[in-house]
C-alpha cells in the first residue's frame, strides 16, 4: 500500500464502533468468553498522524478525557507499530500523534481504533506493503475490536469477536451519543456478567458456549429500518453495567422519554447509544439531552474502516 500523505508524514483515521447486539457465551475454562456481536461503525474518529523515527513514541490530544491514555510502550498504537515492525523486518521506529475523539474506556472501541489507524499509516510510511489478510492477523493479535475497526462498515464478530464476517445493511442510522464522564473497565464489566449469572443461576437459562447474532438483527439491517433494529438491540454486558453504574439507568429512560426509538450501552460501557426515527429526531434528541447537561454527540452509521487521509 501507497501513501497518499505528505513526505514524511502519514495521516490515517479510523472509527469508532456500535455493538447493535452482543451475546455474551459462558465463561470457559481459559478464563474468557465468546460472544457474538453485531458491530456497525460510526461517524466519530480517531486520528493518527505517523513520522519517520529512529525509535517509538507517542503524544495524545483530542477532545475527550486523556487521563486514562497511557503514553509509554504499553500504548496500543506502538504496540501496533512495532508488531509490524517485527513481522516485516523494518528496522527503524515510528513517532505517532493520536487525535482521540471516540470516549477512552468508553465501550466503542477508540484503542481499537488507534491500533487499526496506525497499522495502516506505518505501513505507509515505511512501505511494507503488507497483504491485507496479513494486516488483519496483526490487527487480531493487538485486540478483539481491532480487526473490525481496520475493515468498518457492519459485520458480524464470533469467537472473541475477532473472526469477521460482513452484514447487509441498507442506507443510514442516526444516532445520538451520551459520553460519561468517567469509564469502565470491561474486565471489571465481564466480571460482574458472570457473578450476576452464578447470582440468578436458578432463575435463567445457563449461557451457551457459542452465542449466535438474532436473525432479526440481521433482517433490521438489511432493511435499513430503524424501528426494527430498535426492537432488536441487545447487549448482555448491560444489566452487570447498569449493576456497576445504576446513574446510567435514568440517562437510559430520559433518552427514550425524549423520542429515541431505543438506548443501549456501548459493548461495556459506560456510553449510551440511542438509535432515532431519522435525521430530525436525532437533532430534537441532541437538544434535548445536552440541555439537561450531558455529553452529546450525534453520528450515522455504517462508515468505512480504517482509511488514509489526503494531506
Amino acid at each position: 500500500m501507497t501513501s497518499v500523505a505528505a513526505p514524511g508524514m502519514v495521516h490515517a483515521k479510523a472509527p469508532g464502533k456500535i455493538n447493535v447486539f452482543l451475546k455474551v457465551g459462558a465463561l470457559l475454562g481459559d478464563g474468557y468468553h465468546d460472544v457474538a456481536i453485531a458491530y456497525q461503525a460510526v461517524s466519530l474518529y480517531e486520528e493518527v498522524r505517523v513520522y519517520p523515527a529512529d525509535d517509538f513514541s507517542v503524544v495524545v490530544s483530542g477532545t475527550v478525557e486523556l487521563s486514562r491514555v497511557p503514553v509509554d510502550g504499553s500504548n496500543i498504537a506502538i504496540r501496533a507499530a512495532r508488531l509490524l515492525a517485527a513481522r516485516t523486518g523494518y528496522r527503524g521506529g515510528a513517532h505517532i500523534e493520536i487525535g482521540k475523539h471516540v470516549p477512552v474506556t468508553g465501550g466503542m472501541g477508540g484503542g481499537s481504533a488507534d491500533a487499526a489507524a496506525t497499522l495502516l499509516a506505518c505501513d505507509a510510511l515505511w512501505g511494507t506493503e503488507l497483504p491485507r489478510e496479513e494486516m488483519l492477523s496483526l490487527a487480531s493479535e493487538l485486540g478483539s475490536d481491532v480487526p473490525f475497526a481496520f475493515t468498518g462498515g457492519t459485520a458480524i464478530g464470533t469467537g472473541r469477536g475477532d473472526q469477521l464476517s460482513p452484514a447487509l445493511a441498507q442506507g443510514q442510522f442516526q444516532w445520538v451519543l451520551v459520553v460519561a464522564d468517567f469509564g469502565l473497565s470491561t474486565p471489571a464489566v465481564y466480571s460482574e456478567l458472570d457473578r450476576h449469572r452464578d447470582r440468578h443461576s436458578q432463575d435463567i437459562f445457563p449461557a451457551q458456549a457459542q452465542p449466535f447474532v438474532d436473525t432479526n438483527v440481521l433482517q433490521a439491517l438489511r432493511a435499513g429500518d430503524p424501528h426494527q433494529l430498535a426492537e432488536t438491540l441487545y447487549n448482555d454486558l448491560q444489566a452487570p453495567a447498569l449493576h456497576l453504574e445504576p446513574s446510567l439507568a435514568s440517562v437510559l429512560e430520559l433518552g427514550e422519554q425524549n423520542g429515541a426509538l431505543a438506548g443501549i450501552i456501548s459493548g461495556s460501557g459506560p456510553t449510551i447509544a440511542f438509535l432515532t426515527a431519522d435525521l430530525d429526531n436525532a437533532l430534537e434528541l441532541q437538544i434535548a439531552l445536552s440541555a439537561a447537561r450531558l455529553n452529546v454527540v450525534r453520528v450515522t452509521g455504517p462508515v468505512h474502516g480504517a482509511r488514509l487521509v489526503n494531506q
